[in-house]
């Protein structure tokens, strides 16, 4: 399994930016597949953006298309989400998930709380 560490949530006005961080460490193989969810409070979590190997490849829920940005340094075993044009329907805990196959992610981190006021 890999272990994961979110950093970067915070109180932010709505139109503003945050970045969240993800530090890995574990098997590489482990974390090939990597993504974010978000879960507000009395709803279900939901899923976010992904991006798996190299980094070249990522995808992201229709309502953050646009606005965030996924990407990852391998060499330093990070995982960033840019997140910009926050909107209060933004709040939410961001969790960090890791996975070996494809939308199957069995590691994840205790999450950061990230609240956009209007």
């Amino acid at each position: 399994q890999v272990q994961l560490v979110e950093s970067g949530g915070g109180l932010v006005q709505a139109g503003g930016s945050l970045r969240l961080s993800c530090a890995a460490s574990g098997r590489t193989p482990d974390m090939y597949f990597m993504a974010w969810f978000r879960q507000a409070a009395g709803k279900d979590r939901e899923f976010v953006a992904r991006i798996r190997g190299s980094g070249s490849i990522t995808d992201y829920a229709n309502s953050m298309k646009g606005r965030f940005t996924i990407s990852r340094d391998n060499a330093k075993n990070m995982v960033y989400l840019q997140m910009n044009s926050l909107k209060p329907e933004d709040t939410a805990v961001y969790y960090c998930a890791a996975g070996s196959r494809p939308g199957l992610y069995d590691s994840w981190g205790q999450g950061t709380q990230v609240t956009v006021s209007s």
